[in-house]
């Protein structure tokens, strides 16, 4: 008789039932994060209320289409993880300077395109840096993913950055009780409950703000109830070179965040990420950015908030995210319901983010648990790039004294600390010692190596 093959659990396709609350999932845990970048640069060109709502409904309906190229693929465009895909926040600094000096959208559009398309074609390349990622350097990377999320859990718990009650008792009082909430059902509820504990947790704790005042659904009445966004809204792009040398430093950055999220998931489902994967999740990274320039919005990354939830919920089908990508287009197509969601109070959200951006730190923790720590110096190459990951998270203000474009690099601690670990890994771990070579040339053996690097080409051969 013939056998089936296994199917890898990436590939599993759920239930409908299932598909729709595991995507919702996923659709709620990144939905503050997703409309922040388009909030933030409208807000600081001081657009209009419409021209808002119109970049918020344009960000959904791209992220619901990056979330699908990414997850389903085609051709040599997609990883075929569950990765959602949301407006990188490194982009940000330079979007709002572009915006308010003369260049306004059209200039920031035309950078995006050209950024979108670096990315395609340079995809090929970060696809065979992929041995440059170690456990050493890989578990340090997700550490510090996971560790910078949690000020944005901290800031969502205490009410919103810009609210009026920040740091209310009420607020990290609702915040508490859905981390309460979520992790309850995690522990307590039956295997299928278990799973959408942070689902769970958002509407019981949506229930619980509503009579209390935490919430406002006057937006909900204002909101259209269909919205469809049309390639170059705003005009026609405009390219300017200045724009699009700083466009191009955030696309090596968000490749650069893109490679460590990619290997997080990568490790979580069992589905090891390989050159050629790598190379195929970065071109989708490219081409939805050419399409946020396109459709009138900004360049797009894996979003990191989602990475926890599939280690937390050990649901690895990538299925579930593409659901959530649909989710995400009905979103953008339908602006009220948008409205709907965006709603739900910061509180609600923090409380459930510290659980998954906690998540993720320890999947770091998990990995780096895999490598050698004795009579070596791969501690100084955690220690230190945990540091300078840490640095712009703790000191946000630490490099504004330095040019846009180092900041553009260094102010995100993901891919400040990600450098930092490739460099020392080399350092101490494949650029031979004075010590390595004297015991090499007296014929004895050298030591100090991370077992977890990958070998030098000539010891392979």
């Amino acid at each position: 008789m013939a056998t089936t093959a296994p199917v890898h659990p990436v590939d599993e396709v759920p239930p409908v039932r299932q598909l729709a609350a595991f995507g919702l999932q996923h659709v709620l845990a990144m939905y503050a994060g997703a409309v922040a970048v388009p909030l933030i640069v409208g807000g600081a060109m001081k657009l209009s209320p419409a021209d808002l709502a119109y970049l918020i409904t344009a960000d959904l309906l791209v992220c619901g289409i990056a979330t699908l190229i990414q997850c389903v693929g085609f051709w040599r465009f997609g990883v075929r993880l569950p990765i959602m895909q949301g407006c990188t926040f490194a982009a940000v600094s330079p979007m709002v300077l572009i915006g308010t000096t003369g260049g306004g959208l059209p200039a920031i559009y035309g950078s995006v395109i050209v950024a979108g398309l670096a990315i395609v074609l340079l995809a090929p390349v970060f696809g065979r840096l992929l041995r440059f990622f170690p456990p050493l350097v890989t578990g340090t990377v997700i550490l510090i993913i996971g560790v910078s999320l949690l000020p944005v859990a901290g800031n969502w718990a205490a009410g919103g950055v810009g609210s009026k009650d920040f740091g209310e008792p009420k607020n990290l009082a609702l915040a508490g009780f859905v981390l309460a909430v979520v992790l309850g059902v995690q522990r307590f509820a039956p295997a299928f409950l278990s799973r959408i504990a942070v689902l769970i947790g958002i509407a019981v704790g949506l229930a619980v703000a509503v009579p209390f005042g935490f919430t406002d659904f006057s937006g909900v009445g204002d909101a259209d109830w269909v919205g469809i966004s049309t390639p170059f809204h705003f005009g026609a792009p405009t390219f300017e070179a200045s724009a699009i040398i700083s466009m191009l430093v955030v696309a090596l950055v968000t490749m650069t965040e893109t490679t460590g999220d990619l290997i997080a998931v990568g490790e979580m489902t069992g589905r090891e990420v390989e050159p050629r994967s790598l190379a195929d999740g970065l071109r989708a990274d490219g081409l939805s950015t050419v399409l946020g320039g396109v459709f009138n919005t900004f360049p797009y990354t894996a979003f990191a908030q989602n990475v926890g939830l599939v280690g937390m919920t050990r649901v690895r089908s990538r299925w579930v995210v593409a659901t959530a990508g649909g989710i995400l287009v009905l979103l953008g197509l339908l602006p009220k319901l948008g409205a709907v969601v965006a709603a739900i109070p910061a509180p609600v959200l923090g409380g459930a983010g510290l659980v998954m951006f906690g998540t993720v730190a320890a999947s770091g923790l998990r990995t780096l648990a895999q490598v050698d720590f004795k009579d070596n110096h791969n501690l100084t190459v955690v220690a230190v790039s945990v540091a300078v990951g840490m640095l712009p998270v703790g000191v946000p203000t630490v490099y504004e004294k330095f040019p846009d474009w180092f900041q553009t690099v260094m102010n995100s601690g993901i891919s400040a600390g990600c450098l930092t670990a490739i460099v020392l890994n080399l350092l101490f771990n494949h650029l031979p010692s004075k010590a390595s070579s004297a015991a090499e040339t007296d014929g004895l053996p050298s030591g100090g190596g991370e077992r977890g690097v990958e070998k030098p080409q000539e010891e392979v051969v």
